[in-house]
């Protein structure tokens, strides 16, 4: 799914997840009532969507993303792409060598 990519059915997620509409709009700072109307049908803000699609189809856990994070990565890709797709491609394939030494 690409970015801001719209998420036509939030409700069939979150079943597929096995959560109720607390637990599961709470991960993305959206009140149950809120979520409820996104279910019901009403348009998701881009900002909603993109948090629903990193929490909940990527598994990303916001309370450990840092904004030097974000930084690091960037800095990666704009100076340093053939590292960045080294480490990418690690993560992708953990059965691989990701001692600092095989980098």
């Amino acid at each position: 799914m690409g970015l801001f990519q719209k998420i036509t059915n939030p409700r069939e997620i979150r079943q597929k997840l096995g959560l109720n509409q607390e637990e599961f709009w709470q991960k993305i700072g959206v009140t149950q009532s809120g979520g409820s109307r996104y279910e019901a049908g009403r348009d998701m803000p881009k900002p909603v969507t993109e948090l629903l699609r990193l929490v909940h189809l990527e598994g990303v856990d916001l309370s450990t993303v840092r904004k030097e994070d974000i930084q690091i990565i960037e800095f990666l890709r704009g100076k340093h792409p053939d590292l960045y797709a080294k480490l990418r491609d690690a993560v992708d394939a953990p059965d691989q060598d990701t001692s600092p030494a095989s980098f």
